[in-house]
């Protein structure tokens, strides 16, 4: 069991796993586990910094492991609120070069990608674990990793990045999200993944107004059902639009709610700002476990 709210224990659920597969390793998720982001991309939302250059792109993942990532997710194309899209090869342009000199970090690496010849390549050239923010419904995309041992993780988004915060609607946004991962959860099972190779991402922000990201991630409870949840709000536009802060400025309200995500069941968190995460959860997990433990 887990910590709830004020440090109550939470029921897990049948499809809680208590590892990840994914490719060379096999997390456990008895502890939150901290995704550190590497965007090497021209036109990050995050902090606008051009890490194309494969050395400045490098020299970032490795700082994100001596800080104490647990694992590294490598993007090459921007998936910010109207970002268009980039060709294959000048994803692939982008990523090989940090999959391939991170390959003996110690750490799994993921690649995200919507594309299922980015897919291909990069598990072969490596690659752990495919973080699709298109939710694997790519014609494809689910061929790409099925017969592979690589994790995946499936990302709800309505519409795409460069229309999906064009007013977006839902009847219920909390049953709808759900209902999608479950549907790409099965789909994903039946082509062969196995179950513990699968985490889900509400997509917090992705298609998504305020509310609706609120909802969700005071919702995680009933997402968990589903399956062990991966959750990304670090920088995002909820945390500016909640306090008025820029995007450099936003570190105190993202980890506020990464520990808020955690508390209500995230398994992993997908962060820019690693070191301070980690210190943030190793807090809060010694006050939940003394409250645990006291109770």
């Amino acid at each position: 069991m887990g910590p709830g709210p004020l440090g109550a224990p939470v029921k897990m659920k049948a499809r809680m796993a208590k590892e990840w597969a994914c490719g060379r390793f096999r997390l456990s998720l008895q502890r939150p586990l901290i995704m550190g982001i590497v965007n090497v991309t021209p036109d990050s939302f995050s902090d606008r910094i051009d890490r194309t250059d494969p050395v400045e792109a490098i020299a970032w993942a490795r700082r994100l492991v001596a800080e104490g990532a647990d694992l590294l997710d490598i993007g090459g194309e921007s998936t910010r609120p109207g970002a268009p899209a980039v060709p294959a090869a000048v994803e692939l342009d982008r990523i090989l070069p940090v999959l391939e000199a991170m390959r003996d970090s110690g750490v799994p690496l993921s690649v995200d990608t919507r594309k299922p010849e980015v897919m291909r390549v990069a598990l072969a050239h490596g690659a752990d674990l495919i973080n699709d923010v298109g939710g694997f419904t790519a014609p494809g995309a689910i061929d790409a990793v099925a017969a592979t041992d690589c994790g995946v993780c499936v990302m709800h988004m309505k519409g795409d990045p460069a229309t999906m915060q064009h007013a977006p609607e839902y009847a219920e946004v909390l049953s709808e999200v759900a209902a999608f991962l479950a549907a790409q959860r099965d789909a994903l099972e039946r082509a062969g993944v196995a179950s513990d190779r699968i985490m889900l991402d509400p997509g917090i922000g992705f298609g998504k107004s305020l509310e609706h990201n609120l909802m969700l991630m005071r919702g995680l409870a009933a997402l968990r059902e589903q399956g062990p949840l991966l959750v990304g709000v670090s920088r995002k536009s909820v945390i500016g639009r909640l306090t008025g802060r820029e995007v450099g400025e936003r570190l105190p309200g993202s980890l506020a709610a990464m520990l808020a995500v955690v508390r209500e069941g995230a398994s992993v968190v997908r962060v820019h700002d690693v070191a301070a995460t980690r210190d943030a959860l190793t807090v809060w997990r010694a006050l939940t476990t003394e409250a645990l433990n006291g109770a």
